[in-house]
């Protein structure tokens, strides 16, 4: 059984570690604890399995009436479990109780597992964000949903 919460700053040490194996370059860990401590738009939702070890997390930032999705992670061995689509359905169902209208993020344009499930949550193309990525200049896909749809 696996449980989504809000993160806290006492889960930062344990998110930080699965952004290091999942990204070629990962947040800081100061980063995340700025995001916890002083970042008043950052929403962050962990999964945590039965014995309360965190697998996944979702981050965003939550600005009016708009959610930008920053960072989605699993664990590598919980992977394909369908966290990561429970991780987005919270954070969507989290932006919808702030009256957020539209929810968009950045995705790797060679990440198509990444890209089915987020256009199997409702998600659309949006454009192109050429070089964003600083590790090799990959570019971005931009996808947004209307969450009031």
């Amino acid at each position: 059984m696996v449980h989504y919460r809000k993160m806290t700053p006492e889960d930062v040490e344990a998110v930080h570690q699965i952004e290091l194996a999942s990204f070629p370059t990962p947040w800081t860990l100061d980063s995340f604890h700025y995001e916890m401590r002083e970042n008043n738009f950052a929403y962050y939702i962990v999964a945590e399995n039965d014995e309360g070890r965190i697998i996944g997390f979702c981050g965003m930032w939550l600005v009016i009436d708009s959610a930008q999705i920053t960072n989605v992670a699993v664990h590598e061995a919980a992977r394909g479990l369908g966290i990561g689509e429970g991780l987005m359905k919270e954070a969507m169902r989290i932006a919808r109780t702030r009256d957020v209208d539209v929810m968009s993020l950045e995705v790797r344009v060679s990440n198509f597992v990444a890209q089915n499930l987020y256009r199997k949550l409702g998600f659309q193309d949006g454009g192109i964000r050429k070089g964003y990525y600083t590790d090799n200049q990959e570019d971005a896909l931009v996808m947004w949903v209307n969450l009031n749809e």
